[in-house]
This record gives C-alpha cells, structure tokens and sequence, in this order.
C-alpha cells in the first residue's frame, strides 16, 4: 500500500511573491510498484499536473489556493495534507 504522503513547498510555507517562482514537491514514506502522483487545487477531482514535483514560475494572485498531492500505486491511493499557497502582491498588506 502507499502511505505517509507528503508535500513540501519552495519557499516554505506557501507564500510567495507574484512574479516569483513556486515548488511543490511530494513523496511517499511507503509504497511498492510503481507510485504516480497527481496534483489537485481547492478540492477538484480533476488533476492540475502530474508527477511527483508541481512547478509554478512567474506565480500571479489567481494561482493562491489550497494544493494537495495524491499518490496511487494503482492497487491503493493516498493524499497528503492540504497546503494553503498564498501569492503576495503589491495590493496585499502582509506583503509591506
């Protein structure tokens, strides 16, 4: 079975500056065979991307959103937690 997904960002945290460059990458502690894995925005079913690295460069406000990773060995499916990626432009007060 796949178990123990999980997703990492560049820069860490999630939050990043419009125009900058974000990484998401995912990894599993356990799985056999081989181990796909998909990318999903806000709660979609459908994919953003597959593979086990999500790579968002020149990142603008409509990219801000809660990401997840999902992994699957084709017999058994995990998900790791929810990221919460927040891009900071110049209208943003955290951004000051």
């Amino acid at each position: 079975p796949v178990s123990g997904v999980t997703l990492v960002a560049q820069p860490p945290g999630g939050q990043v500056a419009e125009g900058d460059r974000l990484v998401l990458s995912c990894s599993v502690a356990t799985g056999t065979g081989p181990v796909s894995f998909s990318w999903h925005r806000d709660g979609s079913a459908t994919p953003a991307a597959a593979g086990p690295r999500y790579e968002l460069r020149n990142v603008r406000h409509r990219d801000s959103g809660r990401y997840r990773c999902a992994a699957t060995n084709g017999a058994t499916a995990a998900t790791s937690s929810t990221l919460r990626v927040t891009v900071l432009g110049e209208w943003d007060p955290l951004a000051l």
